[in-house]
């Protein structure tokens, strides 16, 4: 029943604001239900992508996706996502390493996210073969650690595009679905994946995902976005902090 919880509440998140598949998943499973860091990353793939896709739909149908941004993003970010799926691979007998880099990863997207969230900084757009490196590094991240894809994506399109708010996390959406489509296959071939968690975190995650969508069209997202920005700064922190011991020993 926990996991249906959780499945829930990630999916209510990413329907509303964008952000929390991989971010917020990945350090529940590892804290919460203590999932080895590698599958831990393999099943939040998967989960996001399956909670995206709900949400995804809602935002297709209110037009609230730029296809012109998504080709840029996907160009660059799904290559990148199959080399940090690698990466991670490689680096799965150690655990402690693992642990610290994801906890590393989720505290500075969250604290870059936020301090820019507050700042309120205008657009500039940014030249298309940019977003390209950028998401480069974006998918990088998530096919390492599931973390990025909805943090930095809405990021990326809000300091470097002028999209429009719901643009924004319909497009960004739709980033990370393709990108945990294809670094959750990559685990999943690897060995990387708990079906069952998975299924259980799915039967939550599409209810919240629906939620989300529909509360996203209708109420202001920023007050809960930093919410959830503080919240992954938290989380953040205790993973490196459970890493760093291991590693000094």
């Amino acid at each position: 029943m926990l996991e249906v919880v959780i499945g829930f509440i990630i999916a209510l998140c990413i329907g509303l604001t964008g952000v929390g598949g991989g971010t917020l998943t990945t350090p529940l499973l590892i804290l919460a239900l203590g999932v080895p860091p590698e599958v831990a990353v393999g099943t939040a793939l998967l989960f996001s992508m399956l909670a995206k896709i709900p949400a995804g739909w809602v935002y297709w149908q209110k037009q609230g996706v730029n296809w012109q941004a998504l080709r840029l993003l996907l160009a660059g970010g799904i290559p990148a996502a199959v080399a940090g799926s690698l990466l991670l691979h490689s680096f799965k007998v150690h655990k402690e390493a693992v642990l610290a880099g994801i906890g590393l990863i989720i505290l500075s997207v969250a604290v870059i996210n936020l301090a820019i969230t507050l700042r309120k900084l205008s657009p500039r757009p940014l030249a298309p073969q940019w977003i390209v490196v950028v998401a480069a590094f974006i998918g990088l991240e998530v096919g390492f650690s599931s973390a990025g894809a909805g943090a930095l994506g809405t990021l990326l399109l809000m300091s470097g595009t002028r999209l429009a708010p719901r643009e924004i996390v319909g497009t960004d959406l739709w980033f990370g679905l393709g990108l945990s489509a294809l670094a959750g296959g990559l685990h999943a071939a690897l060995g990387q994946t708990d079906w069952l968690l998975l299924t259980k975190l799915a039967c939550g995650g599409w209810i919240g995902s629906l939620l989300g969508a529909w509360l996203g069209q209708r109420v202001n997202q920023r007050p809960f976005r930093i919410g959830l920005l503080l919240w992954l700064m938290l989380i953040g922190s205790h993973l490196i902090l459970r890493g760093i011991p291991a590693l000094a020993r």
